[in-house]
């Protein structure tokens, strides 16, 4: 039987969890509509409209099509669950960590005293728990004052590398790596075949959230996060490079003036948004005439996969 589950307890385990477009949700308050009417807490719609991180809205479609703006405080996620006893915990499968690497502000050039420590990576358990009741998150959170760590579970990290999913794409080209064991050097011998053209509809679909909500912003009270502006122009940057080079770089140092100037809320808006649309048309004429493969190796990832899970059939 279908059961709700609570995105409040979601949040407290996976901090960045985003609800993916097409899952059912049910709604945990009321909500007012466009045309006068409500929607009452418990009523079932679908998000039609995805986001960047959790401090902005989804959009929910409901059975008669009418539509609405929700929080992922505001929503329960209705799915098959499993109670929470037969689902593993992150502290138990930390020891099965296979790569970790540095991302965020240390890899990209910028970091200053306060940055904090930004940890991700990939995690392998044994062919025995993948067989056993208790299931295997898809991904282990973990966060502390300073430092915040995300690892993918093997098969799910290859499944948001082949979409060329940014963050991960980030983890494989990080230059500052802390631990890589023999199957991880295997995939970092391999990250080629996920630079594709795909990587164009990603980062494009990134910078354009990140542009609406600045937008949106400043429209509504004259000011916008410069912090938001930066990411996005530094994501047109890296994007540019890639198309142009096949090369992934995340290492933005020689541009590290001008990135910490925009953080630091040095341009103003126009300023920042006029050079974010200077590079959002180079990005395009880098799309046009890059070499990157349409789509990735499939096959050559699936093979991959296969003899990991082989060599942990006896670990």
């Amino acid at each position: 039987m279908a059961s709700p589950t609570n995105v409040d307890s979601l949040s407290a385990t996976l901090p960045t969890y985003i609800i993916p477009t097409g899952t059912q949700v049910v709604l945990r308050v009321r909500k007012d509509m466009a045309d006068g009417t409500y929607k009452p807490a418990g009523c079932v719609g679908r998000v039609i409209e995805s986001v960047s991180d959790n401090s902005v809205p989804y959009r929910v479609r409901f059975t008669d099509g009418r539509e609405t703006p929700a929080y992922f405080h505001e929503l329960v996620l209705r799915r098959r669950d499993q109670p929470e006893e037969l689902v593993r915990g992150p502290g138990e499968l930390k020891e099965y960590v296979i790569y970790r690497c540095q991302v965020g502000s240390h890899a990209f050039g910028l970091a200053t005293a306060d940055s904090d420590d930004d940890l991700r990576g990939i995690y392998l358990p044994p062919a025995r728990l993948h067989w056993s009741m208790f299931k295997l998150p898809e991904q282990l959170e973990f966060a502390d004052e300073t430092k915040d760590e995300v690892y993918w579970e093997l098969e799910k990290f290859l499944r948001l590398a082949l979409q060329a999913n940014p963050n991960v794409l980030e983890v494989l080209w990080s230059p500052l790596v802390l631990h890589v064991d023999e199957v991880a050097r295997r995939l970092l011998d391999m990250r080629q075949v996920f630079l594709t053209r795909h990587l164009y509809k990603t980062y494009s679909a990134y910078v354009l959230s990140q542009f609406r909500r600045m937008s949106k912003a400043h429209a509504k009270s004259g000011e916008y996060k410069p912090k938001h502006a930066m990411h996005l122009i530094r994501m047109l940057y890296s994007g540019i490079e890639t198309l142009r080079t096949g090369l992934l770089r995340l290492d933005l140092g020689e541009r590290r003036d001008e990135l910490l100037q925009i953080k630091l809320g040095k341009w103003p808006f126009d300023r920042a948004r006029q050079r974010a649309l200077e590079l959002d048309q180079e990005f395009q004429d880098a799309f046009v005439s890059t070499k990157l493969p349409e789509k990735p190796d499939y096959q050559r990832v699936d093979e991959f996969l296969v003899w990991a899970r082989r060599r942990m059939v006896s670990a």
